[in-house]
């Protein structure tokens, strides 16, 4: 039904255009399935002026922290070596990948070949010795994997973020290159880039994939500049770039795809982009500026401890550089967002999010945003009306992160569903519906009624329609009152008819420790603490629940381990049920805030 439904939807959202470009994609993959197989070399590379390769500036990349591997270990690490080598032979067409198949970007990851930038930007001045190794390694990489064969062209984004490092590598004079490695890379480079000139991610399927592809044309478009061929890349490069900034990024500066991981990756490419075609006059920025600094102060506003923020939507912890490499990018500070008043709090209507803050260095997030770019949603999960919740810098209440893209299809379709994130999710169902592990049908509509700040309180009010598929229709309403650094009050009402299975959760960061209490919880982070309290409404604690999953948390992309969730399962008629969530900051508040919460039901 779900396959049906997919191809429904993929017709439905098709233009013309589109229909058009995808048959001519077809025909030309098709034409170089057989070219590519008798003639490897079939494509002619021209030749560069050294004196000119040598005057291309590149962008300054910044070290943050200690340069590390980040990639996760694959679990069954034979098993995706060994499809890796018996795809190398089949044509890119030929690879059949699904949801049951080794995760696949755990091989691109690799095939990036980031770990040389890496390495090459960890030390300014490295030995002979390791520029020769990383030499070897770009060099082997090419040879192992033809062009167009094997997993690594399945995708030109790929292509795209491998193009920098052959420009790095081929910019280091220290290095001794004998003819035919140059020759090697040369030829690899200008293959990347003329295939993704013929294969770009446009239409329906714009996303940050664009973006990717666009850093490959302007690199390549740059060092191939003295060919008709290359200045055409330059060009569709920047235009591309200039007519996807509005796109990516939402007037107030937030991410389409509703991602932040995704959103930092993206607003990397464009300052990539920036440092090097100003660097080398090649391109006015200014235009973009306006909209990166905008993406920027976004980004900020959800920024705590050691540079992180929740893992709101899909995330693959991918990078338009290396792990712990940056480029030039200019930022704002987060006191601009939230002054050293007691509680304060910034709407971002457009993308659909608010950040409540606090001068003690606490904060909130709360969803009431889109499902994700559309037509296809790709990276959004169903996680409208959730919070995540940080005391003086400590997590509570998580967004519980996104594990894998595939390779076990019930943890793709938990991670991104509702009932992974701090909402109510009714009778089991996700607030849309997954179609695939990427594709959404029946996106719901979130919006945010009120925001308001009082003398001594803000509240804020938003719903959602997710559950009007339903037989009979819910409609989900949550309410936001947070006095102070006293409490939070976390009211979810419903609209609707017939009965239903109401189940509201919290995910708690695995390094909380509950200590029950006869009417709340204590919630205990690395000496931080909070009080949940609702008498009306019983929890109980899932930790590692296999059916249904419940209890899972993915700190980052491929890792995958058990934490605790609270969770209040009710059921009822829309009009009987709801939720009034208490949450103390401190407990010396705890009667105050009692109170505060009576006179609420009162009310």
């Amino acid at each position: 039904m779900h396959k049906k439904e997919e191809y429904i939807n993929r017709v439905k959202n098709i233009s013309f255009q589109e229909f058009l470009y995808r048959v001519k994609r077809w025909f030309h993959t098709k034409y170089l399935e057989k070219t590519v197989k008798t003639n490897e070399g079939f494509l002619e590379i021209p030749d560069i002026d050294p004196v000119f390769l040598k005057k291309i500036k590149l962008p300054d990349i910044k070290k943050m922290g200690t340069l590390v591997n980040e990639s996760f270990v694959e679990e069954n690490a034979a098993q995706i070596f060994n499809f890796e080598i018996n795809a190398r032979s089949l044509f890119f067409s030929k690879i059949n990948i699904n949801a049951h198949s080794p995760d696949i970007r755990s091989l691109w990851e690799s095939g990036r070949l980031q770990g040389v930038a890496q390495i090459l930007f960890s030390d300014p001045n490295p030995s002979k010795e390791v520029l020769k190794s990383q030499k070897k390694i770009v060099i082997s990489w090419i040879k192992g994997n033809p062009f167009l064969h094997g997993v690594h062209y399945m995708s030109p984004m790929e292509c795209g973020l491998r193009i920098p490092v052959f420009l790095y590598l081929l910019k280091i004079e220290e290095i001794d290159w004998h003819l035919d490695e140059t020759k090697n890379i040369l030829s690899a480079f200008y293959n990347h880039v003329w295939w993704i000139s013929r294969n770009l991610a446009l239409y329906s399927s714009l996303g940050n994939h664009t973006i990717c592809e666009c850093i490959g044309l302007i690199f390549g478009g740059t060092v191939f500049q003295g060919i008709e061929e290359g200045e055409k890349w330059l060009k569709t490069g920047c235009r591309l770039l200039e007519q996807e900034i509005s796109h990516q990024i939402v007037d107030d500066g937030g991410p389409a795809e509703q991602s932040l991981n995704y959103h930092r990756f993206v607003l990397d490419l464009y300052w990539l982009a920036v440092d090097f075609l100003e660097s080398n006059n090649f391109y006015d920025c200014t235009k973009w500026k306006e909209s990166l600094l905008k993406g920027e102060s976004f980004l900020n506003a959800f920024l705590f401890e050691g540079n992180r923020f929740p893992s709101i939507g899909d995330s693959d912890d991918g990078y338009a550089i290396a792990a712990g490499l940056y480029p030039n990018r200019q930022t704002e500070d987060l006191n601009k967002i939230f002054p050293g008043n007691n509680l304060s709090y910034k709407t971002f209507q457009e993308s659909g999010y608010t950040v409540i803050g606090s001068s003690e260095g606490s904060f909130m997030t709360f969803d009431h945003g889109p499902l994700g770019m559309a037509p296809l949603y790709n990276h959004g999960h169903a996680d409208a009306l959730s919070i995540t919740l940080y005391k003086n810098q400590k997590p509570f209440l998580i967004d519980p992160g996104t594990y894998r893209y595939n390779g076990v299809p019930k943890h793709r379709n938990y991670f991104r569903g509702t009932r992974a994130h701090n909402t109510v999710c009714i009778d089991g169902r996700d607030q849309a519906r997954q179609l695939t592990g990427f594709i959404w049908g029946s996106q719901y509509q979130a919006d945010l009624e009120l925001a308001h700040e009082y003398s001594d309180r803000l509240c804020f009010k938003a719903k959602h329609d997710g559950y009007k598929r339903l037989k009979n229709s819910v409609i989900h309403q949550r309410e936001l009152i947070i006095h102070n650094d006293v409490c939070c009050l976390i009211c979810d009402s419903f609209t609707g008819e017939g009965v239903h299975e109401f189940e509201l959760n919290f995910h708690l960061d695995p390094d909380v420790k509950i200590e029950p209490e006869t009417e709340w919880l204590v919630l205990n982070n690395s000496g931080e603490s909070i009080l949940l309290y609702n008498p009306d409404n019983c929890f109980s604690i899932a930790n590692g629940q296999e059916d249904p999953l419940l209890g899972w948390y993915s700190p980052a992309y491929g890792i995958l381990q058990k934490t605790n969730t609270l969770q209040s399962a009710v059921t009822g008629t829309p009009v009987e049920i709801d939720f009034v969530t208490l949450i103390c900051l401190n407990e010396s508040y705890l009667k105050k805030a009692i109170q505060i919460r009576k006179e609420f039901m009162e009310n």
